[in-house]
């Protein structure tokens, strides 16, 4: 038997019945006659999460047997939707899809890809091409080299390609034929027509695109949120987040335009070129005209060598409405773009979306495979403020002369490489040997956990006396409702446990991969304590691998614990639903034999409080923990504003903050969490306190109203916790001491702060440096949640600390800034950075350092 049929035969196990009637898309965006949306390998129409119905692809695919429907063994956690994922076309030999396309128009194409496990077929064999008429999509491609590169579960390939004559479109699939077993997949297909969407007059280096087609690289809402495809312009397009894409500490500032500015379309810019939603909110460089000229807005973005791309920027004035009140350049990879960009002489008029089109090839030099764009300030026409503006930000890559848009498969990182073959040979131990080293963090997490129920009980205490010195009335009722979350038991405010409600359960679980007890058993070594790494409210954290090879942490619920179903289901249905960086990852989950069981990703370098005070563990350099504190507060301002919805933690504290092998920050614990409010006029959600004491927000513990600035606030505990290097309560300390967040403003009031921050930082920080950070801490600790600033404020001036501790230098023109103009009309909109003011036009900026060099630079990198 060879190897295709042998996939065959193991497949057809798996294999689907499907209806031999071809269901078109309903909600198709152009013709409904020529448009397809299919879900590969699926047997019936069914709808996405987004409302979006798909056809099943019986109806296209060849009679012959080489192609078969199968489903995914495993969902991961994070994809979007289980419509088109959890089914699969699978393709032995060359196999190809035949539409009826409408003649001279462009086409959408869209392909889907899981890469997972379907039967008994290993992902990492599937290296395949597609074309599309003879234009080559793919080559060799990877989808599961692609997707651990990218840290990605799934992966979508858009192309606009041009017009088909004959009004006919063969999509083919070729596995490669150099590798044995190989194979092709799709998961999902999407072809629809579109507008033409591109002008050849609107590009500035002439690219012949009308003839052209093209992949879709990136698609940006700047300084919005994340769009999807029922909430696009009717083209059925994604537009993500920018900022992960922005490039140190210029983070800018998010705008969006006032209730009474209109949006209106001119006639020249069609409707649909993007959503209203893009130009109703921008990015800018703020108000801080001195700052702005020493720096450069800028987004970096990986891009395959040897290509052409198109730059898109689209643009909408929201705050001015004259020429020459913002002007500005664009730079894309050091080349000048645009000299003297005005908005509104461009447009006419604040409130009117348009965009410029922009051509760059990015060569293969010294291996450069990197696409910047950048705006600086222009001097040129002196202009009344020195800031630029973007809305939107769109990149494709261009085919070349050989009608080719394939890229090569990127390379995966070698320490993650070096860490699966660490993991490999860590499965192969003996399990006598598996537990090494293990029995000290076994003992500095007894320790921690008791230590923090003694540091709940006296901090309970200290409550109560404060309470009745001052003589007020408990609102809350019974003396006893207070929470001891910072021990190992977690409850309500009611005290009352939840019980677990198996059926309940089952559903919940339903949500990201399902384990089996034996798995989990086999994967710990039987609940080894030997394999414990931490002990926290939940229950014990064990390590331990799955499939063999794969380190995980699996979490076990305590079964004295309060924390029950309700934590259990909030922490899957949150992380089934995100993917960050700075997230922690839910691999899947366990509900059987009465166990409730949570498997992550494996963090090597445990949480961040472990390297701070009470352990063995060589202390981490100052700029090291900045680095975890800026990691953490990407992660909350994703929870904050990078989704559809506010998602506020509850729970942030130095445990919460896991860090893996390479000391990236990852937030974790998630079963606190709550949705934010819904209602525009509503800024709070009304609910029961949960939270640690010592990290908890007091305007939320008296007023039971929770907002995202309760995250902010137990965020500035956890900077000042990192700074002094020890815990939130201590109830061994004096009492002024007790509470660290009360005596580090006591000591900052006193200006003493510098003689209780960690000794081993002693004189390792600059004075500018601290200073920074112990104002920025010192504002998540306002008493009222609206003195705060927003994560997304802290995690710039976290940055911009970061800066002034590599360049001490840059600290004297920074300062010297902040002393020459004391306008408060100056301070950033959304910033609110105080320190930043209007200087001297006579500062010799070039002094500064090469860690500045981008600040300094207007043509960027």
């Amino acid at each position: 038997m060879n190897s295709n049929t042998h996939i065959l035969y193991s497949l057809i196990l798996l294999s689907l019945s499907f209806d031999p009637v071809l269901v078109v898309a309903k909600n198709s965006e152009l013709n409904s006659q020529h448009s397809y949306v299919l879900s590969c390998g699926g047997s019936i129409e069914s709808t996405d999460t987004n409302g979006r119905e798909w056809a099943p692809d019986s109806k296209l695919v060849p009679p012959s047997g080489d192609s078969i429907p199968a489903t995914a063994l495993h969902q991961d956690p994070s994809l979007p939707s289980q419509v088109p994922y959890m089914t699969a076309r699978i393709f032995t030999s060359e196999s190809a899809y035949n539409f009826s396309a409408l003649p001279n128009k462009r086409l959408w194409i869209r392909l889907h890809f899981y890469p997972s496990s379907y039967g008994n077929l290993d992902p990492t064999d599937a290296y395949f091409s597609v074309t599309a008429n003879g234009l080559s999509l793919l080559n060799n491609f990877s989808v599961s080299i692609a997707a651990e590169a990218h840290t990605q579960a799934y992966m979508i390939k858009e192309y606009s390609v041009s017009p088909v004559s004959n009004g006919e479109l063969c999509i083919k699939f070729n596995p490669v034929s150099h590798r044995n077993g190989s194979y092709a997949f799709v998961n999902g297909i999407e072809v629809i027509p579109m507008p033409d969407i591109f002008d050849p007059e609107n590009l500035v280096d002439g690219v012949d695109i009308r003839s052209s087609s093209v992949q879709t690289m990136f698609r940006l809402n700047v300084g919005g949120q994340y769009i999807p495809t029922t909430s696009d312009s009717g083209l059925s397009r994604t537009w993500y987040d920018d900022s992960p894409y922005l490039f140190g500490a210029g983070f800018g500032v998010s705008l969006e335009a006032g209730k009474n500015l209109t949006v209106d379309f001119p006639p020249n810019v069609p409707e649909y070129i993007a959503p209203r939603s893009v130009y109703r909110t921008a990015r800018t460089m703020g108000k801080g005209s001195s700052i702005n000229r020493k720096y450069n807005l800028t987004w970096v973005f990986k891009v395959d060598a040897n290509f052409t791309y198109i730059v898109r920027l689209h643009f909408c004035e929201l705050q001015f409405s004259k020429v020459n009140e913002r002007v500005f350049d664009i730079f894309l990879n050091n080349r000048t773009a645009q000299q003297s960009a005005d908005v509104i002489a461009w447009a006419g008029s604040a409130g009117v979306p348009m965009y410029k089109d922009f051509a760059t090839y990015v060569g293969d030099v010294n291996g450069d495979d990197e696409l910047w764009v950048a705006m600086h300030p222009s001097t040129l026409t002196k202009p009344e403020y020195f800031d630029a503006i973007l809305n939107g930000l769109e990149i494709f890559k261009v085919n070349d002369t050989r009608g080719n848009l394939a890229g090569l498969n990127p390379v995966p990182s070698k320490m993650r490489l070096n860490d699966e073959a660490e993991a490999e040979e860590a499965a192969a131990m003996p399990s006598s040997l598996s537990g090494l080293g293990y029995d000290a963090v076994r003992g500095i997490a007894g320790g921690v956990a008791g230590f923090v129920v003694v540091a709940g009980v006296c901090i309970v205490v200290l409550y109560q006396n404060k309470r009745k010195e001052k003589g007020n009335v408990d609102v809350f009722g019974p003396a006893n409702w207070l929470p001891t979350y910072g021990s190992s038991c977690t409850s309500t405010v009611s005290g009352r446990s939840t019980s677990r409600d198996s059926s309940h359960l089952s559903n919940i679980a339903s949500l990201c991969r399902h384990f089996s007890l034996p798995e989990i058993r086999h994967g710990c070594n039987n609940f080894d304590e030997s394999q414990v790494v931490g002990v926290g409210g939940f229950g014990k954290v064990y390590r331990g691998t799955i499939d063999g090879v794969i380190r995980v942490a699996i979490k076990r619920s305590n079964p004295s614990s309060e924390q029950g179903v309700h934590e259990f289901q909030t922490e899957i249905e949150l992380l089934s639903k995100l993917r960050h960086k700075h997230l922690v990852s839910l691999i899947g989950c366990c509900v059987e034999g009465g166990e409730m069981i949570l498997v992550y990703d494996y963090m090597a370098n445990g949480t961040l409080r472990e390297h701070l005070y009470k352990s063995t563990k060589p202390p981490l350099s100052w700029q090291k923990r900045l680095e975890i504190c800026i990691g953490a507060a990407r992660g909350l301002h994703y929870l904050h504003t990078g989704v559809n919805y506010t998602i506020i933690h509850r729970d942030v504290k130095t445990t919460n903050i896991l860090l893996d092998e390479n000391w990236e920050a990852k937030v974790s614990d998630f079963g606190l969490s709550k949705q934010g409010p819904s209602g525009l006029n509503q800024g709070h959600v009304s609910t029961l306190v949960k939270g640690s004491f010592g990290y908890l927000d007091p305007e939320y513990f008296r007023r039971q109203k929770l907002t995202e600035k309760s995250d902010v606030y137990s965020f500035g505990v956890v900077l000042f916790e990192v700074l002094c290097a020890r815990p939130a309560l201590e109830a061994t300390s004096p009492k002024e001491q007790v509470n660290l967040a009360d005596w580090v403003l006591y000591c900052q009031k006193k200006g003493i702060l510098e003689e209780i921050i960690d000794p081993h930082l002693k004189g390792m920080i600059s004075p500018e440096c601290l200073k920074k950070f112990a104002e920025t801490a010192e504002k998540c600790l306002s008493d009222h949640g609206v003195d705060r600033p927003s994560m997304g404020d802290v995690l710039w001036n976290l940055e911009y600390a970061l800066q002034l501790h590599d360049n001490p230098e840059a600290a004297r023109v920074y300062e010297e800034e902040r002393k020459v103009n004391n306008d408060p009309s100056m301070h950033y909109t959304t910033i609110r950075i105080e320190e930043i003011r209007e200087a001297s036009e006579e500062t010799d900026v070039l002094n500064t350092t090469a860690v500045f060099s981008q600040l300094v630079n207007p043509r960027g990198r």
